[in-house]
């Protein structure tokens, strides 16, 4: 069986990287592609991968960095790709790699870690973010209906649908009215890791950040609660469009650490007090990785990570997206902070192992296509 594996856009290496890797540790003998890639900003493992990429990728670099004037050309550039020799192909996805067309008689499986955010449940927040006058978000609004239909088209193409959580799972019967399976995404940093990992001297006692540094993130909201709580220090790992606005905003007790390696990582998640995560996610691997050190997360109760942190065992919530709600939550954490068991916190997050992930994969594919892989 012939197999091709499709990531959207490798201009960053997040969760749905990760997610990427471990999909081609299944399937070793898969041909790769993608829209567009950046390797300048990917670890050298997928540098060295041959990934096969669309006509975008031989454009000048100055415009496929402006995303937002490439939107419309998303959809033809998916459909170009020519993927008619392939019997099985498997989609990682958050937006329009779903849209590939393939034989009538070769599978489409969707791994969807959310439809598409900025067409459906995000539009009027990403219009918003994008600072345009009106005459400019009127055109954009009419571009993004555009998509927006070719997006639910797209979406039945696909044979079978596998959410990333069950949050996702409602998302995509209510905007693709479609069913799917759940698999949840693999925790990279193993039981074993925080082993290797001594605890660092000159690491002060601190709360830590780990984002993409964009608005919908909310950091904003745990910089203005720190302002209020100048005795604790915040560690905010993490780059992105809006770096220079956070850095305006923050107080002497917060540092911007940047993009730090996976090995500096997992110390700063052990030596940290407690992570810190105040956005809606469609799942949320970043508490996960925390948690695999045994450390609690305080974390906005809603979205994904219904599904992973268990109140006053791996973590505290709080509602409101408001700083007097953190506040509350920090509040609470001090309390029960020594109340929390690592070795609890570690024991409630094992299904969300690597393992787990290429198994319930394997098994899923060979249910599917009747096939044994």
């Amino acid at each position: 069986m012939k197999i091709a594996l499709v990531h959207e856009f490798f201009n960053q290496f997040g969760g749905g990287e990760r997610v990427f890797l471990a999909l081609k540790e299944v399937f070793p003998s898969a041909d790769l592609f993608a829209i567009l890639l950046n390797p300048a900003r990917l670890p050298e493992e997928i540098q060295d991968l041959k990934i096969q990429t669309t006509f975008l990728q031989r454009w000048p670099v100055w415009l496929r960095r402006r995303h937002r004037l490439l939107l419309p050309l998303y959809p033809l550039a998916v459909e170009q790709l020519d993927l008619s020799s392939y019997d099985l192909v498997i989609v990682d996805s958050s937006s329009f790699g779903k849209g590939i067309l393939t034989r009538p008689d070769a599978a489409l499986v969707c791994y969807c870690h959310t439809p598409t955010a900025f067409l459906w449940h995000y539009t009027h927040q990403y219009l918003e973010e994008q600072g345009l006058s009106n005459i400019s978000k009127t055109f954009v609004k009419k571009i993004l209906d555009h998509l927006r239909i070719w997006d639910y088209q797209a979406a039945q193409r696909v044979d079978f649908f596998v959410a990333n959580s069950k949050n996702v799972q409602q998302r995509i019967k209510k905007y693709y009215r479609r069913d799917s399976e759940v698999i949840y995404p693999p925790l990279f940093f193993h039981a074993q890791d925080n082993k290797e990992v001594a605890q660092q001297k000159g690491f002060r006692s601190y709360f830590l950040v780990v984002s993409r540094l964009s608005r919908y993130k909310k950091i904003d909201l745990v910089i203005s609660a720190f302002r209020k709580r100048p005795n604790d220090q915040l560690q905010i790992i993490g780059q992105g469009p809006d770096y220079e606005r956070l850095k305006k905003m923050a107080g002497p007790n917060v540092e911007f650490v940047g993009f730090v390696s996976d090995e500096m990582l997992k110390k700063y998640y052990q030596n940290c007090r407690a992570l810190i995560f105040p956005g809606e996610e469609d799942f949320g691997l970043v508490p996960i990785e925390a948690m695999a050190f045994g450390k609690p997360v305080i974390a906005y109760q809603k979205g994904g990570l219904l599904e992973s942190v268990i109140e006053n065992k791996n973590g505290i919530f709080f509602s409101k997206t408001t700083v007097s709600d953190l506040l509350d939550a920090l509040e609470r954490f001090e309390k029960l902070e020594s109340q929390f068991n690592p070795e609890a916190i570690k024991e409630s997050i094992r299904q969300f192992s690597k393992e787990v992930f290429q198994r319930q994969i394997r098994q899923f594919i060979q249910r599917v296509t009747q096939k044994k892989i």
